[in-house]
């Protein structure tokens, strides 16, 4: 795909300062850019590569001010980063500008497929399901029966949504998640086993959501598993049985969270936190990584670190004296030697 500076200047709304006639043909790290890239400049740190590099097109802030020629041409915007955004954005759709059903497709009679779909190969969906307008379906994707997915929601590779589970607008789960899993409910007996619990609710996931590859919702013992609008979930997560997580939160990868506890709105949960089940996180909690949640956080705004997680700051002074224990160790030890030495004589 070939673009000129004046196509890219005309959608970006900016000014062309150079040959408007310029093509490029690829998007490019500032510094690894050659003359067919399309590259920006809004961090000043990075400001000395446009002197040197020979990139096709730079888009830059409207109010940079150069110190060398430059070799390429300029694209003045209010915002670069905002505006190479948006064309990344817009990369990314003609990328994957798919229609239609492929070979090798499963569709049971009684689905409901929407307008201007794709449907990859070796796809199956099952018994009343209900597809909206616009969505997308990469091969190898499992939809179960009675499944719901509302319009401009794309799925990738391998994901596998069980039966009745709703997903809403505009919502991305990439390849290898898992929606709608049993929940781990076990009943211990007598002789020392467990017997399954059967996990007949569902899992809800609400407009704007994204879900990273590998991550695993489970479905809830009754009732609905729930991620709120705007969620934004990393690779490799687990989500157990009836948990609620609210609007715009985030969570980095390798964090566990234990069944039917309730995540509030705007929650940062970092990498490997793990969060027992049946507590609550207040709004606006942060909780830095590799930290143990073992206790319903009640106040909001508030961060949280170590294992058990306590108030960030006492964390961040607890580390202090941690790296002291060898130190207060040793003097420990000589003040008992010159002790013991004392009673001696």
């Amino acid at each position: 795909m070939q673009f000129t500076a004046e196509q890219i200047a005309n959608l970006l709304q900016g000014t062309v300062e150079g040959n408007s006639d310029v093509v490029v043909d690829q998007l490019s790290k500032i510094e690894e850019s050659g003359p067919a890239s399309l590259t920006f400049l809004s961090n000043p740190k990075y400001e000395q590569y446009i002197y040197q590099i020979e990139a096709g097109i730079i888009v830059v802030n409207e109010d940079l001010i150069l110190q060398k020629p430059v070799k390429s041409t300029l694209i003045r915007v209010k915002n670069a980063y905002s505006a190479f955004t948006e064309l990344l954005k817009l990369y990314d759709q003609l990328l994957n500008d798919r229609s239609g059903i492929e070979d090798h497709v499963i569709i049971h009679e009684t689905a409901k497929i929407g307008q201007d779909h794709y449907i990859g190969a070796f796809s199956y969906i099952g018994k009343q399901v209900k597809i909206g307008d616009q969505v997308k379906i990469y091969p190898q994707v499992y939809i179960g029966d009675n499944v719901e997915i509302a319009d401009s929601t794309v799925i990738y590779p391998g994901v596998k949504i069980y039966r009745d589970c709703k997903i809403g607008k505009q919502v991305i789960i990439h390849a290898g998640a898992i929606i709608g899993s049993d929940g781990f409910g076990f009943a211990p007996q007598e002789d020392g086993s467990y017997a399954k619990i059967p996990q007949i609710g569902n899992v809800i996931v609400e407009d704007a959501v994204e879900i990273g590859s590998n991550t695993v919702i489970d479905r809830a013992t009754l009732g609905s598993t729930i991620i709120r609008k705007g969620v934004k979930l990393d690779n490799l997560i687990q989500i157990a049985h009836n948990v609620e997580i609210g609007e715009n939160t985030v969570i980095a990868a390798q964090t566990g969270i234990s069944g039917s506890t309730k995540i509030a709105e705007q929650v940062v949960l970092g990498g490997q936190v793990g969060v027992v089940g049946h507590i609550s996180i207040a709004k606006g909690t942060q909780v830095q990584a590799q930290s143990g949640v073992n206790k319903s956080l009640k106040e909001e705004n508030k961060k949280w670190g170590g294992s058990p997680a306590f108030p960030y700051n006492n964390e961040l002074r607890s580390q202090v004296l941690y790296a002291k224990l060898p130190e207060m160790e040793k003097r420990i030890a000589e003040l008992e030697r010159q002790l013991k030495d004392k009673n001696n004589s």
